[in-house]
């Protein structure tokens, strides 16, 4: 088929469907319309339930906080009957958990210190070591140029007398 032919073929099925749309189209339109008022009516049904369960929702809240706020001054009546000491006792376990809080960061910078310190004494101890074991080659270092020294001059001396 060629292009023109496709062409005119759509053109007449168009036509058909046009003039089969406009025939029902008012049948259509009355259908719509019934169902549409009947969509809206629903959906105002639903939105004035949504609005009366709302409402007594928000009821109910108001309710539950008022008999929660009772409940909790009935509470602490209880607990202040309970324990005639209880205030004292909070305000020590607070000074307790504040003077804990301040201990933390002490301990860190106690063991931290602590960590130095002996890292500081091994490091001189080492040092120390060092010294000791220099000061002992030098010591031997001494003797060992002495008794060189000493035997230098033995053979001096014994030249010397030789040749007299």
């Amino acid at each position: 088929m060629s292009n023109e032919q496709q062409n005119n073929q759509l053109v007449v099925q168009n036509s058909g469907s046009l003039s089969f749309s406009s025939h029902l189209s008012k049948e259509d339109e009355e259908m719509q319309r019934s169902a549409l008022s009947t969509f809206r009516a629903k959906e105002e049904e639903i939105e004035k339930k949504t609005m009366e369960v709302r409402e007594k929702v928000q009821l109910q809240l108001g309710r539950v906080e008022e008999e929660t706020k009772r409940l909790a001054t009935i509470r602490e009546e209880l607990e202040a009957l309970a324990d005639p000491m209880r205030k004292e006792v909070a305000v020590v376990r607070k000074k307790i958990d504040s003077v804990h809080k301040e201990l933390k960061p002490l301990s860190h910078t106690c063991q931290k210190k602590e960590k130095e310190y002996k890292d500081a004494l091994e490091a001189f101890n080492e040092k120390n070591r060092e010294k000791v074991q220099l000061i002992t080659r030098l010591m031997e270092l001494v003797s060992e140029s002495e008794r060189l020294r000493m035997k230098k001059l033995e053979e001096i001396s014994k030249n010397i007398d030789s040749m007299q």
